[in-house]
């Protein structure tokens, strides 16, 4: 193995610098990219985050999502919403999400494929 070797990267470490225990399976914003909690990482500490993989997570409950929609990460609801919604200031878009299936109205749960590719912040 290469002596620069780190981790692979489907995964990196955390630390949580927020004021609240981060659940697993949480979604998780670091800058542009978005991962999902593998474990509960209690404040001030570190754990592990997925940025890459499928993961069941919250969905906008009126929101249509096609099977490989791009998709918004709407950090006011903290859920994914269709990629035609407008986005927010925060809000993440473009390629660091898509939907992995179909989801209509009334679903508020959706399986989503992290890529680990930086998206696009709304300013």
């Amino acid at each position: 193995m290469a002596t620069n070797f780190v981790q692979d990267g489907r995964m990196l470490d955390y630390t949580n610098s927020t004021s609240a225990v981060i659940t697993s399976g949480q979604v998780i914003v670091v800058g542009a990219v978005l991962g999902v909690a593998m474990d509960d990482i209690a404040v001030g500490e570190s754990g592990v985050i997925g940025i890459d993989g499928v993961f069941t997570v919250p969905k906008v409950s009126a929101a249509v999502i096609g099977q490989g929609e791009a998709l918004t990460w709407v950090v006011a609801s903290s859920s994914f919403d269709s990629n035609a919604a407008t986005a927010a200031t925060g809000d993440i878009t473009g390629p660091t999400a898509f939907a992995a299936e179909v989801a209509g109205n009334g679903v508020t749960s959706l399986a989503v494929k992290f890529t680990g590719v930086p998206g696009t912040v709304k300013a």
